[in-house]
């Protein structure tokens, strides 16, 4: 039998505190080590010139009036360009912001269910799971999800402050938690469904709605309204962003009645990986078919599930707020509403929460006798966290570069259109890399399964020019062209081919024709210059020289072999 330690409560919440923020720090602190990924942390960091321009008043303003990336989150905007402001492109730095935003979020949350509830340690395993669990890996580890980790703190911050305004309803604490959720929508527009979630605390374990007399959907909307209309409101926002962006061609569109099919089996597996955690993947495909069995499976133990935690609603009532927390929560990215991935894990970063306070409350009733609990409960406890911590660790690991992250998502996922881009995005990698061989069977493997993707063959046709194997570079060119007729930067790659394979007439006619499509193109102009060089066509090669100068590169003009050419 474990001794029992008497230990002061206020210094059980300071060791609580220390603990969780050591564990934490150990488990996620390799991702201060990486650096950016090829996947979006180019859209919002690496090549987004706003940002990079730090803390402004432009920038601010750009902050507050842009849908770039398709969202609407300025404070998003804002934390990025202060990381720019601290760490430059430091890319550890803005790992290190995520981690410490994730940090905080579980203390928060600890604190959140400890001042509802005042069960200590339960409210301790319920703010660890959340810190400690993989599914928690591509929230941090992952630059472009800064909006995650920031909505989550200020979805935290809003329920301790709505807790601190329930111990006393006056104004001054509603509008610090109207504030605060308006901050979390400025950061991640999924925050819409916190008002809700707030009812749910009212029911339980605030236990608001047996202290209220009269009509309680009177009372809960006139308390919720001004939540209500700000969650309306960004709702629209985000709608309007979404389908006045510019989406990439890689994109399509699903059909509702396969987004309504795929919404039940993914409900599903949130669950399955949130009590065994596997395969998980930065993206996950959309399934061309689904078996009905499973659409009908799915559905049947949502339906069994509701049912059963609703009629035992006044008995047990976290099993049913737990429920309806997740069910509430992971409904706006569930696939349905066509401005999200089919599935992320990303998206279970707060529905996650209601799962785990019904187990942290729940499964203790199986156990009748209190040393029972001390004796067993205690110790799985630890040992679930030390087993999620450990495939945490790991699951950070294949975060460090490009190659090993897309190569992770290679072996988890099957043949699909978003398997595709990964093939594409980790072939540029490798190619930067200098890694050409491997780079050319990610090219392969992209052609493979999206004939039709013209950049792919362009970008294999120049792989195969630093191989020298010119003809078969040409070859890709000509069907980078056949595919895309206004394809500038395939011309002037089969011009610089040509011109290596000394057909000069050849390789004129492509820059030629690069430069009407695209008359602002520097490249072409200082090839087509070398390749006039080339020819003794020193007068045309000095004036391309000049041209591609006037448009900002000036090698060429100023190259030692051409010197004596051009005045």
């Amino acid at each position: 039998m474990l001794k029992k330690i008497n230990i002061n409560p206020q210094r059980k919440i300071l060791i609580i505190y220390f603990v969780l923020s050591i564990a934490t720090l150990a488990v996620f602190w390799q991702v201060n080590h990486y650096g950016f990924v090829y996947f979006d942390d180019g859209v919002y960091v690496t090549h987004n010139n706003y940002l990079q321009s730090g803390i402004s008043l432009e920038g601010i303003r750009w902050a507050f009036s842009t849908t770039y990336a398709e969202f609407w989150h300025p404070l998003t905007w804002l934390s990025l360009m202060l990381d720019y402001q601290l760490y430059g492109l430091n890319a550890g730095g803005y790992h290190l912001t995520n981690l410490i935003l994730h940090i905080m979020s579980a203390l928060l949350l600890f604190w959140l269910f400890h001042r509802m509830t005042g069960a200590i340690w339960k409210s301790a395993f319920v703010a660890a799971l959340f810190a400690l669990h993989p599914l928690r890996v591509e929230s941090v580890a992952w630059v472009a999800e800064r909006k995650d980790v920031l909505s989550a703190f200020f979805w935290m911050l809003t329920l301790c402050l709505y807790v601190y305004y329930t111990e006393r309803p006056v104004i001054g604490r509603y509008l610090l938690v109207v504030f605060s959720f308006a901050c979390g929508l400025m950061s991640k527009s999924m925050v819409v469904t916190l008002p809700v979630v707030m009812i749910l605390l009212d029911y339980w374990p605030l236990k608001r709605f047996q202290s209220q007399k009269g009509n309680l959907i009177l009372w809960q909307l006139r308390e919720k309204i001004p939540l209500f209309v700000l969650s309306a409101a960004f709702s629209i926002i985000t709608f309007y962003a979404q389908y006045t962006s510019k989406i990439s061609p890689l994109n399509f569109k699903y059909p509702l009645g396969a987004r309504l099919a795929n919404a039940p089996v993914s409900f599903v597996t949130y669950l399955e990986k949130t009590f065994w955690p596997h395969d998980m993947a930065l993206n996950y495909p959309f399934p061309v078919h689904i078996p009905v069995w499973q659409v009908l499976g799915a559905s049947l133990l949502i339906v069994i599930l509701s049912a059963a935690v609703i009629a035992m609603a006044k008995r047990l009532p976290h099993l049913v707020v737990g429920w309806l927390w997740y069910a509430t929560t992971i409904l706006p990215v569930i696939g349905i509403i066509p401005i999200s991935d089919p599935m992320a894990d990303r998206y279970i970063y707060i529905p996650s929460i209601g799962i785990v306070v019904m187990l942290t409350w729940g499964i203790p009733l199986l156990f009748l006798r209190e040393n029972m609990r001390r004796n067993i409960l205690f110790p799985a406890a630890m040992a679930v966290l030390v087993f999620l911590s450990i495939l945490t660790w790991k699951q950070c690991g294949y975060w460090k570069d490009d190659a090993t992250l897309f190569n992770h998502a290679f072996q988890v996922t099957k043949d699909n259109t978003l398997l595709m881009m990964m093939h594409n995005n980790l072939a540029s990698s490798l190619d930067k890399e200098g890694k050409i061989t491997e780079a050319l069977d990610h090219y392969n493997e992209v052609i493979r399964l999206k004939p039709d993707f013209a950049n792919a063959y362009n970008q294999r046709g120049s792989l195969y020019v630093r191989l020298g194997q010119h003809q078969l570079a040409i070859n890709d060119y000509n069907e980078a062209i056949r595919l895309k007729p206004d394809y500038a930067n395939a011309y002037n790659n089969r011009g610089s081919a040509y011109s290596r394979l000394g057909q000069y007439e050849l390789a004129t006619k492509d820059y030629n024709e690069a430069i009407r499509i695209k008359p602002d193109y520097t490249l072409v102009y200082k090839n087509r210059g070398l390749s006039y060089f080339k020819q003794g066509q020193n007068e045309l090669g000095c004036r391309d020289a000049q041209k591609a100068c006037e448009w900002g590169d000036c090698k060429l003009i100023t190259d030692s072999r051409v010197k004596g050419y051009c005045r």
